[in-house]
């Protein structure tokens, strides 16, 4: 069988549009010599689902207030008006909370897939968005495996929105502002290589209270938020299906490999950004 429409999708925009540039565009997502980038560590067995989280994150970013539970009749996804959700399972271990967000993967597809490199992965750890590059394409929507960028597409002047692990705040402060008040200490910040020995740590000294696996440590190449959880993560509604290297990492073997179209197209598209630009900022003069 043929790939299926989303998957084509993410394969044009991680593999398509990196032609454009070049094998150096691919290169540039790659962490070298394996930065510290700092992560958060969120446990699953100490989330009481209080939802301070996404309360504090929305204040953080000048986003609407979350609902109340009262309010809440579905597991949830993130989108345009939210950076993070809490959501409750029904486990085998009784009810169970997991917060999604970006994953600000190590090696991000979204940022490989970018013509303008607009989204970029930071040396500190956060996968950021800059508004100012961005042509609208969207195509890393498709290429995320986590499904984390979403569009403002009722605002007049759209954007893309995620969570950016508070990447502005982290300049001033000790944490992002999802962690700072965590009430059960279910989300621990620090760097990555520390979070993860820690998770080591914690399953070690109770093996029979948590699984053997830190989500996040190896999916998709490794990921800045990690997960532990007392039960399979695929009950707490998390993609158990990835594959261990980036993707990223798919564009390689064929970049010089397919049609010249996909070359052409992000050019052409980059070229009308530019055009359209310029002649907005004529437009300003103009009026001036």
């Amino acid at each position: 069988m043929g790939l299926q429409r989303r998957s084509f999708l993410k394969l044009l925009g991680v593999t398509g549009i990196t032609l454009a540039i070049g094998e150096n565009m691919v290169a540039a997502t790659v962490p070298e010599n394996d930065p510290e980038f700092n992560g958060i560590l969120f446990d699953a067995t100490r989330c009481k689902g209080c939802r301070g989280c996404e309360f504090d994150c929305a204040e953080a970013h000048n986003l609407p207030e979350p609902p109340k539970n009262k309010d809440i009749a579905a597991v949830r996804k993130t989108d345009e008006t939210c950076n993070t959700v809490v959501n409750t399972y029904k486990t085998e271990k009784g009810e169970l909370f997991i917060k999604r967000q970006c994953m600000h993967c190590n090696e991000p597809a979204c940022a490989a897939a970018c013509l303008t490199k607009a989204m970029r992965k930071s040396k500190t750890g956060p996968v950021t968005w800059d508004g100012d590059k961005c042509m609208g394409c969207r195509y890393c929507m498709v290429s995320c495996p986590f499904d984390s960028p979403k569009f403002e597409y009722h605002s007049a002047n759209p954007k893309i929105q995620k969570c950016d692990l508070c990447a502005e705040r982290m300049k001033t402060e000790d944490s992002p502002a999802c962690a700072y008040n965590c009430p059960n200490e279910a989300l621990l910040y620090g760097k990555r290589r520390d979070l993860i020995k820690e998770a080591r740590r914690r399953i070690y000294e109770k093996p029979d209270v948590y699984i053997d696996h830190i989500y996040g440590e190896h999916e998709a190449g490794g990921t800045s938020w990690l997960y532990l959880s007392p039960v399979p993560f695929e009950q707490l509604g998390m993609n158990t299906t990835l594959q261990q290297s980036s993707y990223p990492e798919l564009t390689k073997g064929f970049l010089y490999s397919v049609p010249s179209v996909f070359v052409l197209v992000p050019t052409l598209l980059l070229g009308i950004h530019q055009a359209t630009k310029n002649n907005h900022l004529n437009e300003d003069k103009d009026d001036k």
